[in-house]
Order: structure tokens, then C-alpha cells, then sequence
């Protein structure tokens, strides 16, 4: 029975595991374990500490405090907000790439022990193993929407207003979202054939986090090196949601567009991957 389930991706034809529309119909179907791993994934990060779900809030302050001392006060970059920025515009600057870019590490990070850490839900249970990368990525989402909170007080005890174009920065979270649990389905899939992938993916996080403008704006990136720039859909993630939250402009479009188009065929290929592949979990496992 196990291997029947384990094997049922095979059963699936490539619109099923292509079309964006047939994969959320897919998962919707099992909305309610989904729902109740992603609370048990929450509880657990808080299981018998004092302070409990305020730690949500201190860690992403703690970072902040942390870069915001050695890049605003030591090194003194600028994040495009001119020479007469202030250090404050610095910090929500700062702040609001940390949060994108604290959720997209949170979902990549765990991503490849997502199923060596649960052998019994492979061997021992008739589970659709596809949503545990689902819901990890949706607990790292709802610690990225607890990180927007004192954000936006930030923003408007600096500013005074929140530009109307927040508005848009749920519609600049979608590709984000889908790029990390497309990858979160990879990387939870390899993790399991290659071990290496659990101990490469902090490395290549690091050089993400310093290649997705997070310290810096795109603008101030010498033009012989923007191509490779451009090529980050973080990085530009990252320039659109500053974009809205903060200079009161929309997402440059037609950069968005490719991204979002990006977003959404990393996602679809990642769950198409993970679905043929996990046959062979059983035996690896």
C-alpha cells in the first residue's frame, strides 16, 4: 500500500504536474493536514521556551540590530536613498530586504532534511509526502507577515504614512513564495539521493544574500556587473518590494513579469520533480 502511494506520482500525466491550476487543486485536497502540520511546525519552534511566540519578533530585531551596527554605523553603505539619506531610512531600507530574504533562507534552509527527518511518513505510512515542503514554506510565510509588523511601525513613526502603494507588495510576495517552495520541493527531493545538499545550501544562501541587494540598491551596482544582477529574481524582489513600502512607486512591470513568469515555472518544475522522484524515497530511506 505504502509503495502504491509512494509511486503515485507515475500515475500523473505532465498537465497535472505542469499546470499551475491541477497542482493547486492537487494540494487543496489536502487542506487539512496541511493546516495541521504547518500549526504543529509553528508550536514546536516555541515548545517550552518563556517567551513563546515573541520570539518571532526578536529574531528578525536581533538581525537587524546586529547588520544594522556593523553596515550602518561601521561600514556605512547606502541603499540609493541619496547622500542625504538618514540612518534611519538606511535601517527600514535594510529591514525590508532582511524579512524577504529571512523568509526565502527559512524555506531553503530546511528544505533537504524535510524528509530524511521523517523516515516513517516513507516507509511506514501512506502519506502525500509533496506537503511538507508546503508547509514548511508556509511557516517561514507566516514568520515573514509577524516580521512586517514592527516594519511598519518603523515606517511610520520615520515617515509618518505608509505609501497606498503597499498595496502591492502581496502581489510582489507571490513569485517570492513560489520560487521558495518550488525549491523547497527540489532540495527536499535531492536531499534525500545527495546527502551533500544539506551541508552546500547555508554556502549558497551566503552568496545569495549578498548577490540580492540586500545591503545596497541595484541602482549602485556598476553597470558591467548589473547583467548578473538582473539574473537574481531576489535581488529584484527585493528592489520592488522597497519600491512600494517604502518610495511610494509600483514594481518596475515588465522586470516584475519575468519574475512572477520565473516564479511560476520554478514552482510547477519543483512539484513536478518531487512527484516523480519520491518513488524512489523508500528505497533510499
Amino acid at each position: 500500500m505504502t509503495l502504491a502511494m509512494q509511486r503515485s506520482g507515475d500515475r500523473l500525466s505532465w498537465p497535472q504536474l505542469l499546470l499551475p491550476w491541477e497542482i493547486v487543486r492537487a494540494l487543496a485536497s489536502h487542506g487539512t493536514l496541511l493546516r495541521q502540520f504547518t500549526l504543529r511546525d509553528i508550536l514546536a519552534r516555541y515548545r517550552g521556551s518563556y517567551l513563546g511566540v515573541f520570539w518571532s519578533l526578536l529574531r528578525p530585531l536581533g538581525m537587524l540590530t546586529v547588520y544594522v551596527v556593523v553596515f550602518g554605523f561601521i561600514l556605512q553603505p547606502q541603499l540609493g536613498s541619496g547622500a542625504g539619506g538618514s540612518k534611519l531610512d538606511f535601517v527600514l531600507s535594510l529591514f525590508c530586504g532582511l524579512i524577504l530574504f529571512d523568509f526565502f533562507a527559512e524555506s531553503l534552509g530546511r528544505a533537504p532534511t524535510l524528509i530524511l527527518s521523517r523516515p516513517n511518513f516513507v516507509t511506514k505510512v501512506v502519506f502525500p509526502l509533496e506537503i511538507l515542503p508546503l508547509s514548511a514554506v508556509a511557516a517561514a510565510l507566516l514568520q515573514m507577515v509577524i516580521s512586517f509588523v514592527p516594519f511598519f511601525c518603523g515606517v511610520l513613526l520615520v515617515r509618518g504614512s505608509v505609501p497606498a502603494t503597499v498595496a502591492l507588495l502581496p502581489l510582489v510576495l507571490v513569485p517570492l513564495i513560489c520560487l521558495a517552495l518550488g525549491l523547497s520541493w527540489l532540495l527536499s527531493s535531492l536531499g534525500v539521493f545527495v546527502r551533500d545538499i544539506n551541508a552546500a545550501v547555508p554556502l549558497l544562501l551566503v552568496v545569495m544574500m549578498f548577490a540580492s541587494a540586500i545591503f545596497y540598491s541595484l541602482s549602485s551596482v556598476p553597470p558591467q556587473f548589473r547583467f548578473f544582477f538582473d539574473l537574481n529574481p531576489l535581488a529584484a524582489l527585493v528592489d520592488d518590494a522597497r519600491s512600494v513600502v517604502l518610495l511610494g512607486r509600483a514594481p518596475a512591470w515588465g522586470r516584475f513579469g519575468a519574475v512572477f513568469a520565473a516564479g511560476i515555472v520554478v514552482a510547477a518544475s519543483g512539484y513536478a520533480f518531487f512527484m516523480r522522484t519520491k518513488r524512489g524515497f523508500a528505497d533510499v530511506i
